[in-house]
């Protein structure tokens, strides 16, 4: 009797034992292998470079790779592993030394390195909507970026890190939830529009920080925390020249200062007509309760 239930439970354990090395294998092979797409055609002209160099802000490049974007470590734990956000310069360690315009259209719009690894953290599924020609100037600007020398390593997944990464958070990755197919089309034209200003949330990645319907992120768990910033919420009582106040000198109109997380000093560069385009679109979507935890 007991060596059958001896063999038995031996039997579950070499079971689980083979289920969690297939599951770290999956999470471990989506994580190295991602499709191939089309990159979109760059100029380096100095409008292009300068347009580019706006479009970085508004996007808070800088926010990730660092104010000189010769990179910064984004995670480094166990039992995780050590995922760097990567030196975009062409310095030494940098990714610019030998990433093409298709190369950067991989990372930024599809979440694919230059290796056909899927970027963990890159918010690319905010980042599809880039227009071919914003897009193209930001690359522009890319590739224009002084070098500055960081090596800070390729990223090491630990195990769990894979499973976490490959497998449990992989649904929510761009290169899942990015329509590789469809990405690539041109911008609504600029104007103090919610069209325009719906544009500009998506490559600002807004909803990275207040949620995909903007009333907010109460969890840590799914990325930085973010106020509602529907009319249900945080803005409620305001007017554009107290939203425009608050993103280019961080002070709303009680007189708060906007945590540090807010990029509100990438904002500020934005310039009249996005600001408005921004406040109409706020201002057409569903007032909205703040998103529970």
């Amino acid at each position: 009797m007991m060596k059958t239930v001896g063999r038995t439970v031996g039997g579950i354990i070499v079971i689980f034992v083979v289920l969690i090395f297939a599951i770290f294998s999956v999470g471990r092979n989506r994580l190295q292998t991602a499709s191939n797409v089309i990159g979109v055609p760059v100029s380096m002209d100095s409008a292009s470079i300068e347009r580019g160099a706006h479009f970085a802000a508004i996007s808070s490049c800088n926010g990730c790779h660092g104010g000189d974007y010769s990179g910064d470590i984004f995670i480094n734990e166990a039992p995780i592993g050590y995922v760097p956000a990567p030196n975009l310069t062409s310095g030494a360690g940098g990714i610019g030394s030998n990433y093409t315009a298709v190369d950067w259209e991989m990372a930024i719009r599809h979440g694919v390195a230059k290796d056909g690894r899927a970027l963990v953290v890159m918010p690319s599924y905010h980042y599809d909507e880039y227009s071919d020609q914003d897009l193209a100037d930001l690359i522009a600007y890319m590739q224009s970026l002084t070098a500055v020398d960081n090596d800070l390593g390729s990223r090491k997944f630990q195990f769990m890190g894979n499973i976490i990464f490959g497998v449990l958070a992989y649904p929510s990755s761009s290169v899942v939830q990015v329509d590789h197919l469809l990405v690539g089309n041109n911008s609504p034209v600029k104007a103090p529009t919610p069209e325009y200003g719906e544009y500009l949330i998506e490559i600002g990645s807004c909803g990275s920080c207040h949620a995909k319907n903007l009333a907010g992120n109460p969890d840590p768990a799914l990325g930085p925390l973010g106020v509602n910033i529907t009319m249900g919420g945080e803005l409620q009582g305001w007017e554009l020249e107290d939203f425009s106040t608050a993103l280019r000198t961080g002070i709303t109109p009680s007189g708060n200062e906007l945590d540090t997380v807010m990029p509100w000093q990438n904002y500020a560069q934005m310039d009249d007509i996005e600001v408005e385009a921004l406040w109409a679109y706020l201002n057409s979507v569903e007032a909205l309760p703040n998103n529970q935890p």
